[in-house]
């Protein structure tokens, strides 16, 4: 249990997902909680979507025969899912049963942005969508906010019908410049934020694109969510060498290890925890990916431990009890 000076309080539940027998959770890279607090594990197994309920009782999956290499889900206004998947450069919207009803993107074609693999700094130009996106957000009327991603340098905005509306972003460290945009989020005061990851930085923009402020206080961002509180939840990769990109080296003045920060909307940290030595213990990070809440506040926080060679038996997915 990690017990922060502020009095905000987690419990790590060990081994909370029960799925059948043989089956694994291999790098848990999306996970959300729907209306009927109902957990979708969106993973890179040969089972991509796993449902459980809140006690970590498997329910139902599917996707077996859709996805290629899941990158993250989210649920929309409209109670549908929106999985998106870096391998084949689409965005899926989908049923709660796995019905597809949409793509976005030309499965198994990549926009020609002159990138070799998921190595954003082979960029050499931007493009339209997509090049290996990584995540979806949702505009006050409906509309798609699409980071992309690993080999481009944009967020497209799309509407509910799928048509593209605008893409905009550049390679670069300035404002509404980017190096990996992964995650993407809309607050309710219809603010975007974009987890610019490898310029260890959160940039809040308006949904036009224009920079608003920063947050640098982050290291490596790879998810944002915001609860119905206003509380936001960031997942910070750090700086193991396992996780950066071949030849990187990591800052003097930045943390090693894996975290979570709780802050509000303004960016306050209110709490962290999980960071370590040992990323493999019970509460701690190796690799964290994504992160969510259900109805009573818990978390459900999903980690790429076999993308970046953890140790075998390192938890792919960890359940926080609120107290």
């Amino acid at each position: 249990m990690t017990q922060e000076p502020t009095g905000y309080n987690y419990e790590v539940v060990e081994n909370w997902a029960k799925p059948p027998q043989g089956w694994s959770l291999d790098d848990v890279v999306g996970v959300v909680a729907d209306a009927k607090d109902r957990i979708y594990v969106f993973n890179r197994s040969s089972h991509p979507m796993m449902i459980f309920d809140r006690e970590g009782n498997f329910l139902d999956s599917w996707g077996e025969e859709i996805f290629n290499a899941p990158h993250n889900v989210r649920i929309g206004p409209d109670g549908l899912m929106y999985c998106v998947d870096y391998g084949d450069h689409t965005v899926r919207k989908l049923t709660s049963e796995g019905e597809l009803l949409l793509t976005l993107g030309s499965q198994n074609k990549s926009s020609n942005t002159g990138a070799v693999g998921v190595d954003y700094r082979t960029i050499k130009q931007v493009a339209g969508p997509f090049n290996k996106p990584t995540d979806v957000a949702f505009g006050p009327s409906g509309e798609l906010y699409v980071s992309d991603g690993y080999g481009n340098a944009r967020i497209h905005t799309f509407s509910q019908e799928g048509e593209l509306l605008s893409s905009w972003g550049e390679v670069g460290d300035g404002p509404r410049q980017f190096h990996l945009p992964h995650n993407v989020w809309v607050d309710p005061r219809q603010r975007l934020y974009v987890c610019d990851r490898e310029n260890s930085r959160i940039q809040i923009l308006t949904l036009k694109g224009d920079l608003i402020t920063q947050w640098e206080d982050v290291n490596r961002p790879t998810c944002i969510y915001i609860d119905g509180n206003g509380n936001v939840f960031v997942t910070e990769l750090g700086y193991r060498k396992e996780s950066m990109f071949p030849g990187a080296t990591p800052p003097l003045d930045r943390n090693l290890y894996p975290r979570i920060t709780k802050r509000d909307l303004d960016g306050k940290v209110l709490a962290e925890w999980g960071k370590g030595a040992d990323g493999c213990a019970p509460g701690k990070f190796f690799a964290p990916h994504t992160v969510c809440a259900d109805s009573k506040g818990d978390l459900y926080v999903g980690e790429v431990t076999g993308t970046v060679g953890a140790p075998s038996g390192c938890h792919a997915l960890q359940k926080f009890r609120a107290n």
